[in-house]
């Protein structure tokens, strides 16, 4: 599937704002998931944008701006191609979760992190749900469908809620659910770590499918689990999914706070007004056919790519 974006973010100053130095992470990955073919980044007021990779692998795209202004305007607009995931084994032993190799490479995704710190009552029922299976893909569905049980309730929670307590109250968003999935799988010894992106859907609570080509979201969260010997399965706890083609992932991290979307700091009064919009636009994808010299074109890797880091006379 081919899929258009535009991810608007707009500040308005209670006065004016002297400089601003700010951070954006809404550049759609490359991965065995998706292809970006195109990414551009448009500041207002205009300035140079410098992009590089966190440590967890998330494009960040770094400007400053330093005239005074009363409103920030940030426009990031990507075309990304989804591929349908392969389908994860169903016999891989839960004894393999305990190689040492292997908890070794995913240690940070099996400790304790700032969103994802949890108590007694979730612990005892994440080692219940691990007890009643034996292969690590039947564990990872087992946790997803729990937690996809919880009522999505728009509003309830706040960015920082811990985990315990959306455990308790049954309810959440998005980033509750993963929150709450990842919190069960590191009890049980199941690396697990939080994903960032889009969904194209018309229901945040159900992420069922639109009939029209165009949609209004908001940005979306969801889960991966390390499986031995396969990689990452995602899962989409929020909409008792699989991750598939109307998923968009932007950024990965032991949880919200590695993937943050937008920071900045800024000299100037503190009330300020946020808007945050996000567009999707389903296009119709055409056989990109032969190509000049012979052979045919591999889906989705002779296209363009355009970064505004590395391309700054894009920028207007």
């Amino acid at each position: 599937m081919r899929l258009d974006i535009r991810y608007l973010t707009r500040f308005r100053y209670g006065g004016t704002v002297s400089e601003s130095q700010n951070e954006l992470r809404a550049c759609p990955a490359t991965d065995d998931h998706q292809q970006l073919v195109h990414y551009h980044v448009t500041t207002s007021p205009s300035s140079r944008v410098a992009s590089y990779y966190d440590y967890w692998g998330t494009r960040v795209d770094t400007f400053g701006v330093r005239s005074p202004h009363d409103v920030l305007e940030v426009v990031a607009e990507a075309t990304v191609e989804t591929y349908p995931g392969a389908a994860a084994p169903s016999d891989v032993a839960l004894s393999s979760l305990d190689d040492r190799g292997f908890r070794d490479d995913h240690q940070e995704f099996l400790q304790r992190s700032p969103h994802v710190d949890w108590g007694e009552d979730l612990a005892v029922t994440a080692r219940r749900l691990r007890a009643g299976t034996s292969d690590v893909v039947g564990l990872a569905h087992g946790v997803h469908e729990h937690v996809a049980a919880l009522d999505y309730r728009a509003g309830s929670t706040y960015v920082g809620v811990g985990v315990d307590e959306v455990f308790g109250a049954g309810a959440g968003v998005c980033q509750d659910f993963a929150h709450l999935a990842i919190a069960m799988y590191r009890e049980v010894g199941v690396p697990a770590r939080y994903v960032s992106g889009y969904l194209f859907t018309v229901d945040d609570a159900t992420g069922s499918d639109a009939e029209t080509d165009e949609v209004e979201v908001e940005t979306h969260a969801w889960v991966e689990v390390a499986v031995p010997g396969f990689g990452w399965l995602a899962l989409d706890p929020t909409n008792a999914q699989e991750v598939g083609e109307r998923h968009v992932s932007i950024g990965r991290g032991r949880d919200y706070d590695d993937v943050s979307p937008f920071r900045g700091v800024f000299s100037g009064p503190g009330a300020h007004e946020l808007e945050v919009s996000v567009t999707m636009r389903r296009l119709a994808l055409e056989p990109l056919g032969d190509v000049p010299g012979g052979g045919r074109r591999r889906r989705g890797v002779a296209q363009p790519v355009l970064s505004a880091g590395e391309h700054p006379q894009s920028q207007q």
